[in-house]
Parts: C-alpha cells; sequence; structure tokens
C-alpha cells in the first residue's frame, strides 16, 4: 500500500461550488476510484491561502494504469470539467500533473 499526498490551489470564488460538488460526490466516481484501487480518499482546504490536500491510500500494483482508466472513464470526465475550473495548478507540479504529487516524510500508524 501506497500512502500518497498531493496539492493544488482552488480559486476563492470558486471554493463555495467546490464543497458542493464533493458534499454530493457521485457514486460513479466513487466506485471508479474505489475499481482502480484508491482508497481512505480526503480532501482538505486551507483558507486563506486557498490551497487543497489530497491524500489517499493505493493498493494496486500498476498506477499508470489504475490512474489512466479513471481518466478513460466518461463520468469522472464529466466530473473533472466541473471540478476542474475550481482548480488552480501549481506552476511548481510536475510536467505531467494536475495536483502536485508530495513526498512522505512521516507516517505514524
Amino acid at each position: 500500500m501506497q500512502r500518497m499526498g498531493m496539492v493544488i490551489g482552488i480559486a476563492a470564488e470558486h471554493i463555495a461550488e467546490y464543497k458542493r460538488l464533493h458534499a454530493a460526490a457521485w457514486p460513479q466516481i466513487l466506485a471508479r476510484i474505489t475499481l482502480s484501487r484508491v482508497s481512505n480518499y480526503s480532501i482538505f482546504l486551507r483558507e486563506p491561502e486557498n490551497l487543497l490536500f489530497g491524500y489517499w491510500e493505493y493498493h494496486g500494483d500498476d498506477f499508470a494504469a489504475d490512474m489512466a482508466a479513471i481518466a478513460a472513464d466518461p463520468e469522472t470526465q464529466r466530473w473533472w470539467q466541473l471540478c476542474g475550473p475550481c482548480q488552480v495548478p501549481l506552476e511548481s507540479r510536475g510536467a505531467d500533473e494536475h495536483w502536485a504529487a508530495m513526498e512522505l516524510v512521516f507516517h505514524m500508524d
């Protein structure tokens, strides 16, 4: 199992909409995430910096394939069309990243 953290900005004027969307996340999106071996997924908001911090646990053995399956899903693509305009990717993110990956430096069970 891999613990994974990621960060992205959020436009202040879209925070309420982002919260509304995630308060009623579509069951199809949640099912697709689960099928791709992701669990314990959480998103936190930090204001006034307007940062979203995401955390999940990946239980698979082919992360690239599982993420490609999520990206290919038509419902996920529709979801991203709603959420994407709310987000402000960090300039320091990797070339292939929307959310910027973070290094795990400490964990305690």
